[in-house]
């Protein structure tokens, strides 16, 4: 049986989530339709917005379904940005490590709408300038369409202080990634003051193809998508009702016991940390391990080739990545660990291991028995010095 160390890119679908969504799979009914079954499944629908309202805190009516975190980062950061330009706002600040579904639709902003884009750096532990944030708003203070921070970092883990954030923005719409922190870390929509945030179901054991943005109440964001007027007419489609029922069970498991699994996460991420030191004694941990997430562990192996390391590891029946998902067979450095300080050849020398309250002790005991001739074959092989 294969050992999976890349929660991060998807997480196996929990047994709440698949009941979920074989019963409504069964259910006829478009939700938008006003007969009874259309009404029997808009209520099941309704149902599941409110609990993902609850799992993330905000109004059940901030919750805007989507099909992806990449379009509900697109809809957020296009959205906000169009707004913002009505008023000659055309800046958009954000961090020089954000996942590519962030980063991308800025760059296309820049591009065809003549967005400014202001990247604030981040230190060798992964975390925001918050001192270059406080800086870049008063240097633009009336341009600032939007700020868009991840809330914790999908290569490294560092959760970033996103209140503070806010506060520094004052009155800028603060939009953020929080994919990878929902159901993971304590995360309140209504705490933290956010305009817009990100959230997705197959990376807390819901099924793919579902996500959420969550969005202020009352404020009205440009739409990417035109058709049938569906959630607050912001993103039209027939709602994928199943998808939604299961992502709200997924969700409402995963924060109640997001406690309880972050303390058996984090020991697990301390033994494998210990484990691969133990056999390759020059490896090196990249970012804070206290600030950040429980299970995502990004190690340096220097004089290795990453993409043949994931290849040895995977013959071996381990599975880890060599950064975000979204990226993978694109042969380039990382710009996340770029932005911390690590030279190129170091980012090609790296794996991202992510875990979750399923893996075991056993489990890495079996990557500690392989890795120093997985090592050792890679250095023989990348050719570096």
């Amino acid at each position: 049986m294969s050992i999976y160390f890349d929660h991060a890119a998807t997480t196996p679908m929990a047994d709440v989530a698949i009941t979920a969504l074989n019963t409504q799979l069964k259910k006829l009914g478009n939700a938008s339709s006003l007969h009874s079954a259309g009404r029997s499944v808009r209520k099941d629908l309704e149902g599941a917005r409110e609990e993902i309202a609850k799992a993330i805190d905000c109004d059940a009516s901030e919750v805007i379904f989507t099909a992806t975190g990449t379009e509900a980062n697109n809809l957020a950061i296009k959205g906000l940005y169009w707004k913002g330009a009505k008023e000659n706002k055309t800046v958009i600040i954000t961090s020089t490590f954000e996942h590519h579904a962030v980063m991308d639709p800025i760059a296309w902003l820049a591009e065809h709408e003549g967005a400014q884009i202001v990247g604030i750096n981040v230190d060798r532990n992964g975390f925001l300038n918050l001192d270059e944030l406080k800086q870049a708003v008063i240097d633009h203070q009336g341009k600032i369409a939007l700020i868009s921070i991840m809330a914790s970092n999908n290569e490294v883990g560092t959760v970033q202080d996103i209140a503070q954030v806010v506060k520094i923005a004052g009155q800028i719409p603060v939009h953020s990634d929080c994919v990878q922190s929902f159901g993971k870390v304590s995360l309140s929509f209504k705490n933290l003051g956010l305009t817009a945030a990100t959230i997705s179901a197959h990376k807390v054991g819901g099924p793919l193809g579902v996500a959420a943005l969550i969005l202020k109440r009352g404020l009205d964001i440009e739409p990417i998508l035109h058709g049938g007027g569906q959630e607050r007419d912001i993103r039209s489609g027939t709602f994928n009702a199943p998808s939604i029922v299961s992502f709200a069970a997924a969700a409402k498991e995963s924060v109640a016991q997001s406690g309880q699994r972050s303390e058996i996460i984090r020991k697990l991420k301390a033994e494998l940390i210990s484990t691969i030191k133990k056999s390759v004694p020059d490896i090196w941990v990249n970012g804070d391990q206290v600030k950040s997430l429980p299970g995502i562990i990004s190690i340096t192996f220097p004089k290795t080739d990453s993409e043949g390391l994931l290849l040895l590891l995977d013959s071996e029946g381990i599975a880890c990545s060599t950064g975000s998902a979204c990226s993978a067979g694109v042969q380039r450095p990382s710009h996340v660990l770029l932005a911390m300080g690590l030279t190129e050849d170091e980012t090609t020398s790296t794996l991202r291991f992510s875990l979750n309250h399923s893996n075991t002790i056993i489990e890495i005991a079996k990557l500690g028995a392989v890795i120093a001739s997985v090592v050792a074959r890679s250095r023989a092989a990348s050719g570096k010095k």
